[in-house]
């Protein structure tokens, strides 16, 4: 297996932890159904489908499929999407940004580096102070309130 490194919120540093790679029928036996389309075949919910909007107070969004931090809640902004939206990740070391080209579209992609999670696209519209909106999709994220980290 390979090794990678990441950012850890609860150990507030740079930690090494091991690549996860699964088979389809490995993720798919783990998730639902909707977090398997979304995470695995790369699928979209429907916007307002996820009760995220809901969730205002102190803690970290992270990868449904490894646990990985991604974002924190002090991050996360109203785009008017649908989606829940974010204008930094937890350590750009957490994620993977790559082009996609999908649906006649040119799109920057986000990943989860570890495990290699479809979490939805990232754009140049967002907020102070970075310009960016990390639009995810709600069902690739599973929120963990600050007093349970």
């Amino acid at each position: 297996m390979t090794n990678i490194k990441i950012y850890d919120v609860k150990l507030s540093k740079v930690i090494e932890v091991e690549k996860i790679e699964k088979t389809d029928a490995e993720w798919k036996k783990l998730l639902t159904k909707k977090q398997y389309e979304i995470t695995t075949k790369k699928g979209t919910e429907a916007p307002g489908s996820c009760p995220f909007d809901e969730v205002h107070g102190a803690g970290i969004f992270k990868c449904v499929r490894c646990g990985t931090d991604l974002f924190r809640s002090t991050t996360k902004f109203e785009s008017g999407t649908g989606w829940p939206s974010f204008y930094q990740p937890v350590s750009q070391l957490n994620i993977v940004e790559q082009l996609d080209k999908s649906l006649g579209m040119i799109r920057t992609e986000v990943l989860c580096a570890r495990c290699g999670s479809h979490l939805g696209h990232v754009f140049d519209d967002g907020p102070p102070p970075t310009g960016k909106r990390y639009c995810m999709n709600g069902f690739a994220l599973k929120f963990v309130p600050e007093g349970e980290l």
